[in-house]
């Protein structure tokens, strides 16, 4: 076998870049509603962060299409808290991604936690934990929620089946987390035909690799412009314009602050989280300002009728 033969087969068999796109192209996709980016929040755990994000986005006119929400667990919220949470967003046409339980780290496992231990990746451990994740599931249905995170592939071949086979509502939604840790078109083009309805892909990735998965993927791809300390705590407003045009249709995730561990246990102060909640709608403004300065024709509209809004 020679290296020939290989870049061959790639070349002629697949459709998968043989290298990162460093010739930068447009992307030729766009939402449903013509629009090239949208905004998403993360780190939306409380009701309260809601309320102060939405008077916030108001403040600074800022569009905001998409929540990432108790990143901790809905687990942590009873059932009174989930059905407002999910009618306050229905009410201000919020799609939410909920996180069902926590994972990794979070639960009673602890070697993700270790040195060497993190490379195993934020998956869920043993079928008593996936059927913990299935159980709050269903509660989060019942509340209205139609949008949920995902970390784990299995989970995401699981429900994506369930839901072609009528077992879940049509317009529930399946967002793969950054922590999946995929990075490359073909961890891209793996979840996409598994059903899932947007991708995180890992954070650090320059222009030329976002540019390799959008070659190789239609689904929306969700980039972080700004993330938490911890893992990295870098900020790429100035590269908005860049993302919106190579990306299309592309989330911006916003997500600042020291540390996950920190923001999303279950017993974090609610005023750090009130404080993120507006600064995480400045920063948005930022990027909005960013993209319009690049010069680029593109286009953001508010809402969107594919969003899949919570129906409490």
């Amino acid at each position: 076998m020679s290296i020939e033969k290989i870049e061959q087969y790639i070349n002629e068999k697949t459709n998968f870049p043989l290298r990162d796109r460093y010739d930068l192209p447009t992307s030729k996709h766009v939402f449903p509603d013509g629009s090239h980016y949208r905004i998403e929040i993360a780190g939306m755990e409380t009701i309260k962060n809601l309320e102060i994000m939405t008077k916030e986005a108001e403040k600074r006119k800022v569009p905001v299409h998409r929540v990432i929400s108790t990143v901790k667990g809905a687990a942590l919220m009873d059932m009174g808290e989930l059905k407002e949470y999910a009618q306050f967003a229905a009410d201000n046409k919020y799609e939410v991604i909920i996180n069902p339980i926590p994972s990794r780290g979070w639960d009673s496992g602890r070697q993700f936690t270790t040195p060497e231990g993190y490379v195993s990746g934020m998956r869920l451990r043993g079928s008593d934990k996936v059927y913990e994740w299935l159980k709050e599931f269903d509660r989060c249905l019942e509340a209205g929620i139609r949008g949920f995170l995902i970390t784990d592939e299995g989970i995401l071949d699981l429900v994506s089946k369930m839901r072609a086979d009528g077992v879940f509502p049509a317009d529930v939604k399946f967002k793969v987390s950054v922590f999946a840790g995929h990075g490359s078109p073909y961890g891209g083009k793996l979840l996409e035909d598994m059903g899932a309805d947007s991708f995180n892909p890992l954070g650090d990735l320059t222009l030329p690799m976002l540019a390799s998965i959008r070659s190789t993927v239609k689904l929306p791809l969700d980039v972080y412009v700004s993330l938490v300390e911890s893992m990295g705590g870098f900020q790429r407003f100035h590269e908005c314009g860049d993302i919106a045009r190579i990306c299309a249709p592309v989330y911006f995730k916003i997500e600042p602050g020291r540390s996950e561990a920190e923001m999303y246990n279950a017993w974090v102060d609610d005023g750090l989280l009130n404080h993120l909640a507006a600064h995480r709608v400045k920063i948005a403004q930022i990027c909005m300002e960013w993209v319009e300065r690049s010069g680029l024709d593109l286009v953001m509209k508010a809402g969107g009728e594919d969003l899949s809004l919570p129906k409490p």
